[in-house]
């Protein structure tokens, strides 16, 4: 039962994103911003759709282990990180890499203390989550394939930062 008002919320929650997102994106191309990357977001979205099935997947094999508090309150905590992040970003997060032309990155809030905390947090989310429910595999391949995907995703963004 527990697990399925997870999932439903963590569903919820990314969809929530990607709207956000799209709004944010029409700000942005509005005010002239060129996308970047646009090759590897596809597989991107393909990941993390299917981080969630085989997180459906893995729970239904398992036989429905217990929850770990202590994981779900870590998950809280990155989820306060991640809207300290979103805010902070405002109107230029976005899901996609988008630049407008001549603007500068954000300096605010996380940003002030580190680079790319957006990505710290999707590498923590990806870990996190499964272990909420002891999804050990789900958590080990996913963290494999989340890393080779930001690898690719933050040579882009420093590629464009850097022009």
């Amino acid at each position: 039962m527990y697990f399925y008002l997870f999932i439903t919320f963590l569903v919820i929650q990314r969809l929530a994103e990607l709207f956000r997102s799209a709004r944010n994106e029409k700000w942005l191309i509005s005010q002239g911003a060129i996308q970047y990357g646009s090759n590897h977001y596809p597989w991107m979205i393909a990941l993390h759709s299917l981080f969630i099935l085989s997180l459906v997947v893995e729970y239904y094999f398992s036989q429905g282990k217990i929850i770990s508090y202590t994981f779900l309150f870590l998950f809280i905590a990155l989820l306060l990180f991640k809207y300290w992040i979103l805010n902070s970003l405002g109107r230029y997060w976005s899901t996609k890499i988008y630049r407008i032309p001549g603007s500068v990155p954000v300096n605010e809030g996380p940003y002030r203390l580190f680079r790319h905390p957006n990505y710290v947090d999707v590498v923590c989310e990806i870990a996190v989550i499964p272990l909420v429910f002891h999804l050990y595999y789900t958590a080990v391949i996913f963290s494999i394939l989340n890393g080779v995907m930001l690898m690719v995703r933050i040579k882009v963004e420093n590629d464009v930062w850097a022009q």
